[in-house]
């Protein structure tokens, strides 16, 4: 089953708010398997400002960091209430490679597909595209501390 999700039960399990949620909506979850997050690109994000003023791209670090919100939305469908009440940290990123940049007007497609977990740390590949174009990709790993 797939499930979808919008961006009030985004916002119930990531504490990211404006301008630093990355996740607009989810398009597919197979919990313990794989998600599909989308980031709409506008040219009003205020790291535009300074990156760059005259040719706009969307920071690397961002789109790590717009993947890595998407592991935390398939690790809360995958535990459920397991992860309740736990900040889920970033904890290291292998393998990052970058072919192409993302730029205003762009639908970024965030994909993580769950590799493994043991106790409170997860494992994840991640890939982004925009228009069926690779961008990124990243093994993302993750930790729920509670707090």
């Amino acid at each position: 089953m797939s499930i979808t999700l919008d961006i009030l039960q985004i916002q119930a399990f990531l504490p990211h708010r404006y301008p630093f949620l990355l996740v607009d909506k989810v398009v597919e979850c197979e919990p313990g398997v794989r998600l599909l997050g989308v980031k709409n690109v506008t040219y009003n994000e205020p790291f535009f400002q300074g990156h760059f003023p005259q040719k706009p791209v969307m920071p690397g670090v961002l789109i790590l960091e717009a993947m890595a919100q998407t592991t935390g939305l398939l690790a809360s469908e995958t535990a459920g209430a397991e992860l309740k009440g736990m900040i889920y940290y970033l904890t290291g990123i292998d393998k990052a490679k970058f072919k192409r940049p993302v730029v205003p007007g762009d639908q970024l497609m965030l994909e993580a597909r769950f590799v493994k977990s043991k106790r409170n740390l997860w494992a994840f590949e991640c890939y982004a595209e925009v228009d069926g174009e690779f961008v990124a990709s990243a093994e993302i790993r993750c930790a729920a501390v509670v707090e």
